[in-house]
């Protein structure tokens, strides 16, 4: 059982509703224009986000719980029938540390669920800018170690997708920093992990991207941290030594402009050791990743997410 477990909800809806990627595209590209903008207070663009994905599908029967571990807001997804006990994922959502809600990763968490018979747990960590760095860290630490009161740390698998990966990376690094059992694997889904790069350097990569534009990532930088901070690696985890990690899933797509982190992530752990399986898929945007059910590319990296925590807590 989970700690403060509240309410429960299911939810049966649609399970797939494949869409071609042409048409997803576009829908992407208005997702950023029209929410994703720097020049909206950020209360605008969560209004806006959270009232977009409500209409996300998640598969028929799908769980919702809501807890709170250690002060901190979670929803449980699990899969009718098929979460297993002692199998967990902790996922952090995206949104520039901004904007978002465990909502955005819900459709994600509950085929995970249901691939990979394990509950995931997302929690509702802080946003800035009313609450920066290090607040969304000290949350995230809070719910592993509410997990792991009651858990093995070879149980559980901590996840993120964009910036909900670097907080996933920063929060591993601290745990081994700290000499704490670690989890048995780490999943980053297009993960922003450096905050001070020059997202300009490369300006085709910048016009292929249909979701991110550097203006919001600076923007969503400047909210969350000191510029002065931004190298060090509780803020940007690409900066930080990568040896003695966990085994590592680091998926990416080509037109991501969030792609070169998980690039560099992948050499660097590799080259420290550290087990790694990155996989990049050709034309695929920022976060793609977290539409499994309406896309084809999302479907085969989440099938790669299920068979990274089967392999790594032990099916």
């Amino acid at each position: 059982m989970i700690p403060g477990h509240a309410n429960h909800t299911s939810l049966p809806r649609p399970s797939s509703l494949r869409l071609p990627p042409g048409l997803m595209r576009l829908g992407m590209g208005q997702l950023g224009r029209r929410i994703l903008d720097p020049g909206l207070p950020w209360e605008a663009q969560r209004r806006r986000l959270d009232r977009l994905t409500r209409a996300w599908p998640v598969p028929r029967g799908t769980s919702v719980a809501e807890s709170v571990l250690n002060g901190v807001r979670t929803e449980v997804v699990a899969a009718a029938g098929r979460a297993h006990p002692e199998r967990t994922v902790v996922h952090f959502h995206g949104g520039g540390y901004c904007v978002g809600s465990a909502r955005m990763a819900r459709a994600w968490a509950a085929h995970l669920s249901a691939q990979a018979a394990c509950r995931v747990v997302v929690p509702e960590y802080r946003l800035a800018p009313e609450h920066a760095h290090p607040a969304a860290l000290n949350d995230a630490r809070d719910v592993i170690n509410a997990l792991l009161s009651e858990a093995t740390p070879a149980s559980i698998v901590i996840s993120g997708d964009s910036a909900g990966g670097g907080l996933a990376l920063s929060l591993v690094l601290v745990m081994r920093d700290e000499g704490a059992q670690l989890p048995a694997g780490c999943i980053l889904v297009s993960p922003w992990l450096d905050l001070g790069r020059n997202r300009r350097a490369v300006p085709d990569l910048v016009r292929r991207d249909v979701l991110l534009s550097p203006r919001w990532l600076e923007a969503c930088a400047i909210a969350y941290a000191q510029p002065s901070s931004w190298a060090d690696a509780s803020v940007s985890p690409l900066l930080a030594a990568h040896g003695g990690l966990p085994p590592l899933l680091i998926q990416a797509g080509s037109d991501d402009l969030l792609a070169p982190d998980a690039e560099r992530l992948a050499a660097s752990a590799s080259a420290a050791g550290v087990g790694i399986t990155y996989t990049r898929w050709p034309r695929m945007w920022h976060d793609f990743m977290l539409q499994p059910g309406l896309l084809a590319a999302a479907d085969s990296a989440l099938s790669q997410a299920a068979w990274f925590v089967e392999t790594v807590t032990g099916s």
